[in-house]
């Protein structure tokens, strides 16, 4: 029996593809060598991902020095000439300010056992993004609480001694392969991989995962 489920915030819960974004995937066009948004993207998530898969314990830091540490490569490798400040700020507004998918606020209502947020997001801004889109999970599981990212499975870890739940009797709602659903497998927790845009190939899947493409498919209590 299902008793909880954490759910993943970005990518899962909100768009990433939103209006400060764009507006700072444009600016960094406009201010540096890179003038082709999809490699920019490219080069961004990849720094990001490894960012993150070093972001554990000792090494641990925090996204606005993550944030800080890509702009810093950009001035340096591709003549970014930009306002730094300027492009932080817009960075921290889509975290806090991405919309939401159509399908959360009704999932919310709907779910009678506990939602968890699970976040690489530091707290202070996912309360504020929460309180901006008016939704009180049962509570948040970060990277910021546990010192570690995913893929890292110390999260998941930290959620299951938090709920004094066997992992079986959880689900993890992701929207990441490697990221989300690597990481419920490894603790025994029940991965639901949600792919919006259908372009996950089932065949290359765990045979424990389970494919949705809206939240709306999650019907247990």
């Amino acid at each position: 029996m299902i008793k909880c489920i954490f759910l993943d915030y970005t990518g899962t819960m909100v768009k990433e593809d939103e209006p400060y974004t764009r507006k700072l995937i444009e600016y960094f066009i406009t201010h540096c060598d890179i003038k082709n948004p999809a490699e920019l993207l490219k080069i961004v998530w990849t720094m990001i991902k490894d960012l993150e898969f070093n972001c554990v314990h000792d090494s641990f830091i925090m996204k606005d020095e993550m944030v800080d540490r890509i702009l810093d490569y950009f001035e340096n490798n591709y003549r970014l000439n930009g306002d730094k400040q300027y492009m932080h700020e817009l960075w921290r507004n889509s975290w806090i300010y991405a919309p939401l998918y159509e399908d959360v606020k009704p999932f919310f209502k709907r779910i009678e056992c506990p939602v968890y947020v699970v976040t690489n997001d530091d707290i202070c801004y996912i309360n504020q993004s929460l309180k901006d889109k008016e939704l009180e999970p049962d509570g948040i599981i970060s990277a910021e609480i546990v010192k570690a990212c995913k893929p890292h499975t110390d999260m998941l870890l930290y959620g299951i001694e938090l709920t004094g739940l066997k992992p079986e009797e959880i689900v993890f709602i992701g929207d990441s392969v490697t990221s989300d659903i690597s990481s419920a497998i490894k603790t025994g927790i029940i991965p639901y991989l949600i792919d919006r845009k259908h372009t996950v190939d089932r065949s290359t899947l765990d045979d424990r995962v389970t494919v949705i493409n809206s939240l709306n498919e999650v019907t247990f209590s």
